[in-house]
């Protein structure tokens, strides 16, 4: 008897099903397990080389993406994290502050000259029995808060600067005036600009190389190339001798008491070593020179001009020197003091003992 006939629909059936079924045991072994997942996997890959294999490739699917895939938000530009861990990291680090950040927001950028910027600086230094003054202790404050010693010449620059009428004072006229000519509200910049100062005219350094002038503009704004109104400093710079000589001038009156004639040669010394002796080693003899007499109290107008111009005209050994000049008395007597010193250190030294052998 014959063997019977499979129908064709079962035949079809049975392959049907050991393909699908196939299929399925390959996707199980060849799919990664992303819960177990360490590292990111890149799953849209491996499923690409799945699909391959199959005559036609399935129509995209819209909607949300699987797990485990990387995927782009809607409307941002920002890769999504590819595993539950990965996410867990992302959203730790999110909440971190940034130490950059953080550090970066501390360092705030000077601020530009404002009327009100330099009257709130002004008030931060006032002296709270007078609010229209800064007194000895707010100025002693306000240097230090822009790391200038008061041992220097920086503070009686900064006196010059704002045209202060009083040791150690100032007004609220006489700083709105001085920060407005400067154009500065912010104690960076005016510590810029006194350092500026003290570099040409004391410490006989190069002036700053004046910007080059351009065009203006009258479409686009233009940013400052300079952190503070540079007039005055350029003013100084065009004749630094006449520039200290202000300078000098000024420091006699600052000095001086009101109704007074003199200033106590203490605080003539105090001045001269800071103010000429950095440019004039002689002064510093001279210092020494007043010092070793003990006798000189005080110091007038003529004076104080005339030790400055001794400063500049005599030459250090005072080969140049005219006795017969009409040089106040005091330096008459530092010259003979010098002299008679130097002809000291020049004598030979006495012949040594003969030693018994």
């Amino acid at each position: 008897m014959p063997p019977k006939r499979k129908r064709a629909d079962e035949s079809v059936a049975t392959t049907t099903r050991t393909t699908r079924s196939s299929a399925r045991a390959m996707s199980v072994d060849t799919a990664p397990s992303v819960a177990s997942a360490s590292t990111p996997v890149n799953t849209m890959s491996t499923l690409s080389e799945v699909e391959g294999e199959a005559d036609e490739p399935p129509p995209p699917k819209k909607g949300r993406a699987k797990k485990g895939g990387t995927s782009r938000a809607k409307g941002k530009n920002k890769i999504q994290p590819t595993t539950a861990n990965e996410a867990q990291s992302q959203d730790v680090n999110d909440n971190e502050p940034s130490t950059s950040n953080n550090t970066k927001s501390k360092k705030r950028a000077p601020e530009p000259y404002t009327p009100a910027g330099a009257a709130s600086l002004f008030s931060s230094y006032t002296d709270p029995d007078d609010l229209n003054v800064i007194g000895p202790e707010g100025f002693e404050r306000l240097c230090s808060d822009m790391d200038i010693s008061l041992e220097g010449a920086l503070p009686l620059v900064l006196a010059w600067q704002m045209n202060a009428s009083e040791m150690a004072k100032i007004s609220k006229d006489e700083w709105q005036t001085g920060m407005e000519e400067l154009q500065i509200a912010c104690l960076e910049y005016l510590a810029l600009a006194l350092h500026d100062v003290e570099d040409m005219l004391l410490l006989n350094k190069p002036p700053l190389k004046h910007p080059a002038v351009t065009p203006a503009r009258t479409k686009k704004k233009t940013v400052p190339s300079e952190p503070y109104n540079r007039v005055r400093y350029w003013k100084y710079a065009a004749d630094t001798n006449k520039a200290f000589s202000e300078l000098y001038s000024y420091c006699f009156n600052l000095a001086k008491p009101a109704g007074a004639r003199n200033i106590d040669m203490e605080t003539a010394s105090a001045f001269w070593s800071v103010l000429v002796v950095p440019q004039y080693p002689v002064m510093k003899e001279m210092l020494e020179f007043i010092n070793d007499k003990g006798t000189y109290k005080g110091v007038n107008k003529d004076l104080w001009s005339m030790i400055l111009e001794f400063c500049r005209t005599i030459q250090p050994d005072l080969s140049n020197y005219d006795a017969d000049g009409a040089w106040p008395t005091m330096i008459d007597n530092f010259v003979e003091w010098k002299t008679s010193r130097s002809k000291v250190d020049r004598e030979e030294p006495a012949a040594p003992m003969d030693v018994d052998e």
